[in-house]
């Protein structure tokens, strides 16, 4: 999980968090409870985080990648340098 994305994930949550507490801290009265918006917060910050973590991971096809590094050539046959190749 690349750093950008545990920023985010930690900002989501702390935002969750932040919006539970906040919905559960008022005064009771007579209409719709107020802990629905903090777990309707919650579902929705857990897809979000869930689906930006999914996206940073490479596919899972047939089984774990397996990479090296092979040489490159141009199109006259010179070695031109390396080349990280996965199969």
């Amino acid at each position: 999980m690349s750093i950008k994305t545990r920023i985010a994930a930690v900002a989501l949550a702390a935002l969750a968090v932040t919006g539970s507490i906040v919905s559960t801290t008022s005064s009771a009265e007579a209409k719709q409870p107020g802990w629905v918006w903090g777990v309707g917060a919650g579902i929705a910050t857990a897809a979000v985080v869930g689906s930006a973590i999914a996206a940073s991971n490479d596919p899972y096809y047939y089984g774990y990648h397996r990479c090296g590094w092979v040489a490159q050539y141009n199109a006259f046959g010179q070695y031109v340098g390396r080349v990280r190749s996965c199969y």
